[in-house]
């Protein structure tokens, strides 16, 4: 199956920008269509960003459109997260999913271990 390892968290001020990254090993990531989540304190995980397969389709929750930018590059088997202009509500720990499929949907078998991103005000 494949394994996946984010980074890239840390603080930023609301009006910064910061990148995730989430390598995959373990089996052909060009396979995959990708998803980020979150997970604030005391909330349930929720959908962020997704991509497909080729890289050609995008989604994003409302929240985050256009200052979001989900992208990935098969060759170096990495999906990235841009975060620009976040706000102090983006606060959370991020995880990237995979799912073995053109489209990313359902619900995604493999998740990685997740990367803080704290947003201070």
């Amino acid at each position: 199956q494949v394994q996946l390892v984010e980074s890239g968290g840390g603080l930023v001020q609301a009006g910064g920008s910061l990148r995730l990254s989430c390598a995959a090993s373990g089996r052909t990531f060009s396979n995959y269509a990708m998803g980020w989540f979150r997970q604030a304190p005391g909330k349930e995980r929720e959908f962020v960003a997704k991509i497909s397969q080729s890289g050609t389709s995008t989604r994003y929750t409302d929240s985050v459109k256009g200052r979001f930018t989900i992208s990935r590059d098969n060759a170096k088997n990495t999906v990235f997260l841009q975060m620009n202009s976040p706000k102090p509500d983006a606060t959370a720990v991020y995880y990237c999913a995979a799912v073995e499929s053109i489209v990313f949907a359902g619900i995604p078998r493999h998740w990685g271990q997740g990367t803080q991103v704290t947003v201070s005000s």
